[in-house]
């Protein structure tokens, strides 16, 4: 299993997320962390792009997933992101952190954090 990590911190989208009315009606803040488990020994030795998990590819894919996704739990939206990043993109295994920022009165953020290898996903 790989040591190596690969951390995207602070991705802040915006998305349908919750169950009650209001938070069915317009976007939201959410906000999305990621620790992605790879191996880099070899494009650290090759500096070859094509050697590495692609970082930017696979937040592409968030992004687009999450403008697109209308979720009512925050724990259904970090399986879907972790299971863009694992079976989608290659990664070993993730660590997903989903916030909602403001979601409750005098506490900066509400949120879950999921870890999910392949094998969640067969």
């Amino acid at each position: 299993m790989a040591r190596d990590k690969i951390i995207v911190q602070d991705l802040l989208l915006r998305g349908i997320i919750g169950f009650n009315d209001w938070e069915r009606e317009k976007k939201q803040d959410i906000l999305i962390n990621l620790t992605l488990f790879t191996d880099t020994r070899r494009g650290g030795l090759t500096d070859d792009p094509a050697d590495i998990l692609n970082y930017r590819t696979i937040t592409k894919a968030i992004i687009a997933h999450v403008e697109e996704s209308s979720y009512q739990t925050v724990e259904a939206l970090a399986t879907a992101i972790a299971r863009i990043c694992v079976v989608d993109h290659g990664a070993e295994r993730v660590i997903v952190r989903v916030e909602k920022p403001g979601a409750l009165r005098f506490a900066r953020s509400v949120g879950v954090e999921i870890e999910r290898e392949r094998a969640d996903f067969e």
